[in-house]
């Protein structure tokens, strides 16, 4: 595969994983009862989301190394409020979620990528509505060989920036995801294996900071991480 070929992926990965979400359903409550959490509750809460609805913001800067290909944007984000920025080196562009025109529609499309890998774990709660669960139990892990436990997510067919798609995800005992892998329309075999490693803990929130794959000089990670509460 040729240099252009390499920078025309990492392009495409950051569109093709971003995933359908209902913007107003980003502050929902895990809550407090005498039942049971179930397993995407206790994923949720593994990674912090217990601590969420006391964020006012973060910052954080998604970037992607591929070969000599570097690609990367810088984000601002209000959950409460829903008000996002983009940094770039020559401009800012500010908008709200609930509020989107033609321009800040393709942004938020970036964004919403950008924050799935970022939040997967709060993801599993914010999406439910919108996907099809499946828990397989101890299953092998593509990358690492390890027996994880898997639950597998397939989105709707209709509306989302990629509707259809399916996502295995991989986690430990203590409920921390460690790989997972993407398959574009639900096919059998995935389109894209990474770990989740390198997990920092800020202001309650847990978060992989780096995801890399089994073969080839790649990496999707994150700096300028910042949870403000």
């Amino acid at each position: 595969m040729n240099f252009k070929r390499n920078c025309l992926i990492v392009v495409v990965i950051t569109v093709f994983w971003a995933c359908k979400t209902d913007k107003k359903s980003e502050s929902t409550k895990i809550e407090a009862s005498t039942k049971p959490l179930n397993t995407i509750e206790k994923i949720a809460n593994a990674h912090g989301y217990d601590q969420w609805q006391a964020v006012d913001y973060l910052t954080f800067t998604f970037n992607v190394d591929r070969a000599d290909n570097h690609f990367q944007r810088s984000w601002y984000w209000e959950p409460k409020t829903n008000v996002v920025k983009l940094f770039s080196d020559t401009d800012t562009i500010v908008y709200n979620r609930k509020q989107l025109d033609s321009i800040t529609a393709k942004t938020d499309a970036g964004f919403t990528n950008d924050k799935f890998w970022l939040l997967m774990p709060y993801q599993l709660i914010w999406d439910q509505n919108n996907y099809d669960l499946t828990e397989s139990g101890k299953s092998t892990a593509p990358i690492s060989g390890l027996e994880l436990n898997k639950l597998t997510v397939v989105y709707g067919a209709d509306g989302g920036y990629t509707p259809g798609d399916a996502y295995d995800l991989y986690y430990s005992d203590d409920y921390i995801l460690q790989e997972w892998a993407y398959r574009k329309e639900n096919q059998k075999e995935p389109n894209m294996i990474t770990t989740w490693e390198d997990y920092e803990t800020i202001n309650g929130i847990k978060i992989s900071t780096s995801h890399k794959m089994a073969e080839g000089p790649f990496e999707l990670y994150f700096d300028g991480l910042k949870v403000a509460k």
